[in-house]
Parts: structure tokens; C-alpha cells; sequence
């Protein structure tokens, strides 16, 4: 299977509590909801497409906690997420938790690295990360991410949790797909190259023509 990474970022990198105020305060965070004031049609459409291609969601033990505790109080029948959400199975890595309660879960003890090594050799479409930064973090700098998805919200937060913060080896990145919704969100798709991050000196605009 390939392993995809969907973010929901503000500009300066934030990825903490999208979706409410309350739903990720840890270290005394109090600006989450900042991604729902953007939210329109487009954005929910091209989510929602994503979301088709995914065969298992792989969650941090911080988000599946959330995720468990809020998807299934949505009901809603028109709500396009939920019944996917609810129902594709989870893989959540952690060495704290014994056994999950947002059915169906597998939890991967051990080494993060390996684990998900040993997921993605299994055949499949997608096993998609949705939030789980760390986890992301992680595992992109293991080489084991093939496409990032990421929102990018316009606003500027100065504090939160960010995504890309952890230690590892510069990525070289290939942009597949970039759409600007009617509320001002980009939606940016890339590829992972395998290669490190390109560098360069300017020469001059010649170079370039």
C-alpha cells in the first residue's frame, strides 16, 4: 500500500486542533477551530475524493483517542465523512494503549518504523494519516511517506503544534496536483521523490530563460 499524508496547516505550519476549540488543547493550546471558519464546498468535494482512495486509516495514539471519541457521535446521514470514517479500519501506533475501542482497530506495538514498514508491504490502495503529526513527522523522515495532502488555511497562529519539527534527512519533494478553494484555502498534493532536498545558487535571471 502506498502511505499518504493529509495535514490541515495555518501558514506558519500549525496543524493543532483544526476542527474545534476543544478538540486538542494539550500543552495549553486555546486556538483550535482555526481550519473550520475556511471550510466551503470545494474543500469538503476534494476531502471527500481523498478520503475514496483510502483501503485503512494509520493514526498516533493522540488522534485515534480524539477520533474515537468524536466520529462516532456523528450522525448526521448526509455528513460525507462519517460512515467511512467509522467503518474503514484503523491502525493506531502506540505502546500505551492494549486495545482500541473505535472498531474495527489493529493497535501496532513496537518499533513505529517497522510496523508501518511491515503495513505497507501488505497489497492495498492507501493507508492514510489524518492528523497524527508526529506520526507523519516520523515516518517521512523514515521514507515511508509516498504523497503528502495538505490544506493550507489562511491565518497565522504563533503557537500550536506544528508538523514538520522532528530530526531527519532534508526531502525533495515533486508538486502532483494545487487548487485554491472560493474561502481562500490551497489544497497542495506532492509527491515524495526519495531524493534529499534540492540546493542551489542564484545566478541570475538567465538561468532561468
Amino acid at each position: 500500500m502506498k502511505i499518504t499524508l493529509t495535514e490541515f496547516l495555518t501558514l506558519d505550519g500549525v496543524s493543532q486542533g483544526p476542527g474545534s476549540p476543544e478538540e486538542d488543547t494539550s500543552d495549553g493550546f486555546t486556538r483550535g477551530g482555526w481550519l473550520v471558519p475556511h471550510m466551503d464546498g470545494t474543500f469538503v468535494q476534494r476531502v471527500s475524493g481523498w478520503l475514496d482512495l483510502a483501503d485503512g486509516l494509520l493514526l498516533g495514539r493522540r488522534t485515534y483517542e480524539a477520533f474515537a471519541r468524536d466520529w462516532p457521535e456523528i450522525t448526521d446521514p448526509a455528513d460525507p465523512f462519517t460512515e467511512r470514517m467509522n467503518t474503514l479500519p484503523k491502525y493506531v501506533v502506540t505502546n500505551t494503549l492494549t486495545e482500541g475501542t473505535w472498531n474495527p482497530t489493529t493497535v501496532l506495538k513496537g518499533d513505529p518504523v517497522q510496523a508501518v514498514t511491515e503495513l505497507k508491504a501488505r497489497p492495498g490502495r492507501e493507508l492514510q494519516i489524518h492528523g497524527s503529526a508526529r506520526l507523519g513527522d516520523s515516518l517521512l523522515a523514515a521514507g515511508l511517506i509516498d504523497t503528502l495532502r495538505l490544506v493550507l488555511a489562511p491565518a497565522v497562529l504563533r503557537t500550536g503544534r506544528r508538523l514538520l519539527t522532528g530530526a531527519g534527512a532534508p526531502s525533495d519533494l515533486r508538486l502532483l496536483h494545487h487548487e485554491a478553494t472560493p474561502n481562500g484555502m490551497l489544497l497542495l498534493e506532492y509527491e515524495v521523490t526519495g531524493r534529499a532536498a534540492r540546493r542551489g545558487a542564484y545566478e541570475g535571471v538567465t538561468a532561468f530563460t
